[in-house]
């Protein structure tokens, strides 16, 4: 018998409270055994801004414009030579190329920076084209008195190249912000990996991450609070990773869930 009641007389869906607190897809419709027209196109199109994401280039002119009139900038490049070399052989994403080594050799500073912000493209060009700069600027408005060295552009760039531009620029702390990999959820999430005293063939359990900065998840103002005061402690301990662990409640978060700061894999989002 066909079910003659109105709409708003039908019960509620089961599924729409859990729905609310996550993005995630849960409990879609289906017809048969496949899904709803609208949830096939709608997981088709996150399919195709994932890949967008990650094969899609970052207007590092841009950013430079953006970065230039209150701060040096430079640019760098990995020894992968393109995209295809970069997706491929991770371990050339983790060094600078010839070129970037004789460059910032040459802008080594004598007296050590207190930290150098490293932006790398990694895995997600609309991640760093969308977010890199106001996340860049919050963090450097809470830093007032640090010494802040220039911030440097990194090309077909994992998290562990930054360790090797600190070390050639003289940084005490390596704070890098990177294209996370892009999921059917989120395809333009930033994350940020401190490392304290870089060098070249640090361990991943000793950076500290957090994760998730883009419009719908962490905002720009919290990232940088959790970033400034881990760089505080790791200053005041010197270290960083599974050492460090982070004390929200010495952030006065005013409301709202913590956000997610791993501790674990430095380059999983990456590869």
């Amino acid at each position: 018998m066909n079910d003659q009641r109105a709409p708003a007389d039908r019960p509620a869906d089961p599924w729409d409270r859990f729905r609310a607190a996550t993005p995630a897809r849960i409990g879609l419709e289906r017809y048969g055994d496949g899904l709803s027209t609208d949830a096939l196109l709608d997981f088709q199109l996150a399919h195709a801004n994932a890949r967008d994401a990650v094969h899609g280039v970052v207007d590092f002119e841009r950013l430079m414009a953006l970065i230039q009139p209150t701060r040096p900038v430079l640019r760098v490049h990995s020894g992968a030579k393109d995209r295809a070399g970069y997706l491929r052989r991770p371990d050339l994403g983790r060094r600078l190329n010839t070129e970037s080594r004789a460059l910032l050799d040459r802008e080594r500073s004598d007296e050590a920076y207190d930290v150098v912000f490293v932006v790398c493209d990694g895995l997600s060009s609309a991640a760093i084209n969308d977010h890199a700069v106001p996340t860049l600027n919050a963090c450097l408005d809470l830093l007032p008195d640090w010494k802040v060295g220039p911030v440097v552009l990194a090309e077909q760039a994992r998290v562990a190249l930054g360790d090797e531009v600190c070390v050639r620029l003289n940084a005490q702390l390596c704070a890098v912000i990177i294209g996370e990999r892009p999921g059917l959820s989120v395809a333009n999430s930033l994350g940020m990996y401190l490392t304290w005293s870089p060098r070249i063939g640090h361990r991943d359990g000793e950076r500290n991450c957090i994760s998730n900065i883009h419009a719908t998840g962490l905002s720009y103002a919290l990232a940088a609070k959790k970033l400034t005061w881990l760089m505080s402690q790791a200053r005041r301990l010197g270290l960083t990773g599974v050492g460090l662990k982070e004390n929200s409640d010495a952030l006065e978060i005013a409301s709202g869930p913590p956000p997610l700061v791993a501790y674990d894999d430095g380059d999983r989002k990456e590869l």
